[in-house]
């Protein structure tokens, strides 16, 4: 039997699925992410709410009793004793739907997964700029 799951094509018609109070937390998350990372990508993927530049920054959905925030494990681990105080897996925090959300250590969050991206991505194209030139010149001294 297939079940009735609604297949969400934009992060607009992931927010309008939820109740007024959970729309705006989400519609407040939204709008931090967007202002911190301005060149950041916004789509569905895994049917919730993605941001994107050079890879994967963070995901965010809403569940009954939290907001479930993923940054990846090393936007986890980098603010590890700040975010001692939820709960949370390798990868994700919860951070309680009834509380405020911790919108600085989100931004700051994101401004570090941006950095990472950012870096990950020159340090692939010197690689691959270094691949392209060939052997240097000790290379090829050795070669002779």
């Amino acid at each position: 039997m297939e079940e009735n799951r609604v297949e969400y094509k934009t992060v607009d018609e992931y927010i309008a699925a939820f109740e007024p109070e959970v729309r705006r937390i989400l519609e407040t998350l939204r709008r931090e992410i967007r202002e911190t990372a301005p060149e950041a990508k916004e789509k569905i993927s895994y049917q919730i709410p993605t941001y994107e530049q050079r890879g994967n920054l963070v995901h965010f959905a809403a569940f009954k009793g939290h907001i479930g925030f993923y940054p990846g494990a090393s936007g986890i681990a980098a603010f590890q004793e700040e975010l001692s105080g939820y709960k949370g897996a390798k990868g994700t925090v919860r951070f309680p739907i009834d509380k405020p959300l911790p919108y600085e250590l989100i931004r700051r969050i994101v401004r570090y997964r941006v950095a990472e991206n950012e870096e990950r991505a020159a340090a692939k194209a010197l690689r691959k700029r270094k691949s392209a030139e060939g052997p240097g010149r000790s290379e090829v001294r050795n070669e002779l």
